[in-house]
């Protein structure tokens, strides 16, 4: 596919560069990261201007962001209101549901930043669920334009120093954002982890104090040691 982004890009321009930006930044996997890199080499060699390219992708950007963030708005809340109903039989609790939403409203921000330009790969997933929560437009648009300053001027900047070179740092570019997800997904599930083990050993201390109150011979002296 990036033969012909780039055939593309070559033959029609600017207009190409911003199609294809807003496609991928609205949910379709397309090797962006690859495309603006190859745009800056091709600034080098005269073809295009580096400045207008950068506000091209970063218009792009923004609109295809927004677009995934009203699909959610408009669908997704409804899926999520949905999901919150409390049911018999469920892959995901209602009261997941909740507190998921309720983090993300405290957390939302850092979230559409580092996938902006660190975790591209979640992005379109992110748009979606900020319009579903639903997650103020303005604080959004916010961390949205500011993250994909970096998400742009960065491989555009790459792609323009390094020149016929662009191809081998696309390959570092995506070494990195993978062992950067992975990393995140670790982070996340050692976070997960401890949290379950601490609420699980307050819940069995609160089950010991509660069945030592109610029992008539219970000592005081367990009671305090348990608190």
């Amino acid at each position: 596919m990036l033969p012909t982004l780039l055939n593309v890009l070559q033959t029609i321009g600017y207009p190409a560069l911003w199609l294809i930006v807003f496609v991928a930044a609205a949910g379709l996997p397309l090797p962006i990261n690859l495309v603006l890199l190859a745009a800056g080499d091709f600034a080098v060699m005269g073809r295009f201007n580096v400045v207008a390219l950068a506000l091209v992708a970063l218009s792009a950007s923004v609109c295809g962001d927004s677009l995934g963030y009203f699909i959610g708005r408009r669908w997704g809340t409804k899926v999520l209101d949905w999901l919150e109903q409390p049911r018999r039989r469920s892959l995901i609790s209602p009261r997941v549901i909740a507190l998921s939403r309720q983090r993300f409203k405290q957390q939302g921000g850092w979230a559409v930043f580092l996938s902006r330009f660190l975790f591209s790969a979640l992005g379109g997933t992110i748009n979606l669920l900020a319009g579903a929560d639903p997650y103020p437009y303005r604080q959004f648009l916010l961390f949205d334009v500011t993250g994909k300053v970096l998400g742009v001027v960065i491989p555009l900047a790459l792609g323009y120093a390094f020149g016929a070179a662009w191809e081998k740092i696309g390959d570092l570019f995506g070494v990195f954002s993978g062992y950067a997800l992975v990393l995140l997904a670790l982070v996340v599930l050692t976070v997960y982890i401890i949290r379950t083990i601490r609420r699980s050993r307050a819940a069995q201390v609160a089950t010991a104090i509660q069945e030592e109150e109610t029992s008539p011979a219970a000592p005081v002296t367990s009671i305090r040691k348990h608190c």
